[in-house]
């Protein structure tokens, strides 16, 4: 089974898909298997991340962005802001796809872990996803 998902982000910031995976899972009726994520964009990316404490993730942002800074005199790809090429740097840093195994029709994360979508751009971006699904 393959399903589009499609992210509204509000701009830059790690944005919980967890629910809306899971979701696709239930409605498959899949007992066991793996579910892979893979996010179609360049500017974006996926993680396993803290589910618990928002702080985590605002410091993973903030790390990120003092690591990978805008505006750097090496960036030549500066036509569409200079968020993008920093987005691109994120976004090979990270993750574009996961793979998780389903296990007795749920997601096998950890306790403390949920999905994210990771929007790299500052500005708001509709992001589409697919997942696949597989026994």
């Amino acid at each position: 089974m393959v399903e589009q998902l499609t992210i509204d982000t509000q701009g830059q910031g790690l944005h919980n898909i967890t629910d809306k995976v899971a979701s696709l899972i239930r409605n498959a009726g899949y007992q066991q298997g793996l579910c892979t994520v893979f996010v179609t964009h360049t500017s974006a990316s996926l993680t396993i991340q803290e589910n618990a404490d928002p702080s985590a993730r605002r410091d993973l942002e903030n790390w990120l962005n003092q690591l990978v800074p805008e505006n750097d005199t090496l960036y030549t790809h500066t036509t569409e802001g200079a968020d993008d090429m920093p987005a691109h740097i994120k976004a090979i840093l990270t993750s574009t796809s996961l793979s998780i195994p389903i296990i007795n029709g749920r997601l096998g994360l950890g306790t403390w872990q949920g999905l994210y979508l990771w929007e790299h751009r500052r500005a708001a971006h509709r992001r589409r996803l697919l997942v696949h699904v597989s026994k």
